[in-house]
């Protein structure tokens, strides 16, 4: 029987954000930017949209006189990527 998949996570840069993010402590948004090739703008929307669902976290600060922006997956943001990453299983082997 096929999972559904969360329609959150299925977006291929959402799920290239919470991927990098699961694998690191933190990422600033430079990192996502150069991991993902994705626009800042586009980048931006797809964070707040996880920020809103509770996948991550944003802390916005300045490192010296420049902004920074920091994520962080949360244990809610693991447990919904781990959840999709099951249903993705189910549609692999039927």
């Amino acid at each position: 029987m096929f999972k559904p998949l969360n329609p959150l996570l299925h977006s291929e840069l959402r799920l290239a954000i919470m991927s990098i993010l699961l694998s690191v402590e933190e990422a600033d948004f430079i990192f996502i930017r150069e991991k993902t090739g994705a626009t800042a703008g586009n980048i931006s929307v797809q964070l707040e949209k996880l920020s809103v669902a509770g996948y991550i976290t944003i802390n916005k600060g300045f490192s010296g006189k420049r902004p920074r922006t920091v994520c962080k997956i949360t244990p809610q943001g693991v447990k919904e990527f781990e959840a999709y990453v099951e249903a993705l299983k189910s549609y692999l082997n039927p």
